[in-house]
């Protein structure tokens, strides 16, 4: 029953950060109005659907008591990476296909480029940080630091809006809710409908930002939560609460990710759809992973890592190099994204969830890819 009822409670986390972050989305989409499409979708939305991962490996290092289980973070974070890249692009695809919106997604060259190669540089950044088993303040301020340089060069790079742009901005502005179909405050709050509960009438400044700022709240609380739930599951199945945050917890701080960016493949918005996939693995490694490092550490000490999470720091570092690339391979080569190619990203994903939870009961040939994997890795020399 305890495995049945931290199901139940990873369920609930998961679907508290999804209606709380439908609130943030509307929030910082206001806010960013002004950027173009890529841009939006690699900044923007990508902060505000991987607000989750931040909180996750926050907290896990606030809560789980042990300084090694920052490899709950590095869990959450990396696995959601990994999610991010196949499942989101893949139900985009099958999404724009199966509503017979077009016949093949095709997204910007220079978007794929621009974000893809961005990645597998904070990935490469990140398994020079967790090269050794000591982790300091300053390794999480030079990932920072990655993730502002990446979105000074997205802004210093990014196009004016022409006209239309502006006027459809202007109208956006100017729209009020439709009379008659709001729901009270009450209810609305029962519903997690947070944008109904602050925005009336018309969205402006000030309540965008009490909303966003609610909503950041609400998503921190279902994280606590999540990480509580994947410790009781994690000593329910006798494995490691790493292996339950690779796979379980990494897909609940994805669910914003992944309707976010259907949202935009059905819209039509396919840069975005990509854009804020990559955008936000980017978020997740420099970010979610820095700002938590850098914060405990300076106040805390350095975090020593075991050999055995070692290890598995440098397997899932591996997996995650060798399936961007992959990834980053059926975007990049291909003049559209077809049906094959969604199924092959699927396909990609579900053998690395069989690979984690077989490493995680030992089986013998996942300890051998295991190890084939992490003698590749800086950590494992």
């Amino acid at each position: 029953m305890i495995t049945l009822s931290a199901l139940f409670a990873i369920t609930l986390a998961m679907l508290i950060i999804w209606r709380s972050s439908d609130g943030f989305e509307v929030a910082s989409e206001y806010l960013g109005r002004n950027l173009t499409d890529g841009v939006r979708g690699a900044t923007i939305n990508a902060v505000g659907s991987s607000i989750p991962e931040l909180f996750t490996t926050l907290f896990s290092l606030m809560l789980l008591g042990e300084v090694d289980n920052f490899a709950f973070g590095i869990g959450t974070t990396a696995g959601s990476a990994i999610f991010n890249g196949m499942i989101i692009p893949a139900v985009a695809i099958l999404a724009v296909i199966g509503y017979g919106i077009a016949q093949k997604v095709r997204v910007s060259k220079k978007v794929i480029l621009r974000d893809g190669v961005g990645l597998i540089l904070a990935e490469l950044i990140l398994i020079y940080m967790v090269s050794g088993n000591h982790l300091d303040w300053y390794h999480g301020l030079i990932l920072m630091l990655t993730y502002v340089v990446y979105v000074v060069y997205m802004f210093a790079t990014m196009k004016k809006h022409d006209h239309q742009q502006e006027d459809a901005v202007e109208e956006a502005e100017e729209q009020h809710y439709p009379l008659g179909r709001k729901p009270s405050i009450v209810k609305a709050f029962i519903l997690l409908d947070f944008e109904h509960v602050f925005v009336r009438k018309k969205i402006n400044t000030r309540n965008a930002w009490a909303l966003l700022l609610f909503s950041m709240l609400v998503i921190g609380l279902a994280c606590i939560v999540l990480i509580h739930s994947c410790e009781m599951l994690s000593e329910q199945m006798g494995i490691a609460p790493y292996f339950i945050a690779v796979i379980l917890a990494s897909a609940a701080t994805s669910v914003p990710d992944t309707i976010l960016s259907y949202r935009d493949a059905v819209g039509g918005n396919y840069d975005d759809a990509v854009a804020n996939a990559l955008g936000s693995n980017i978020f997740d490694i420099c970010f979610a992973l820095g700002f938590p490092l850098f914060a405990f550490t300076l106040f805390n000490g350095p975090i020593s890592m075991t050999s055995e999470t070692l290890a598995n720091v440098a397997e899932l570092q591996a997996s995650l190099v060798v399936l961007t690339l992959a990834a980053f391979i059926i975007y990049y080569f291909n003049a559209g994204l077809t049906r094959l190619h969604a199924y092959a990203l699927l396909a990609l994903y579900v053998l690395f969830t069989a690979f984690i939870f077989a490493k995680a009961y030992a089986f013998e040939w996942a300890v051998r890819l295991g190890e084939f994997l992490a003698q590749w890795m800086p950590s494992a020399v």
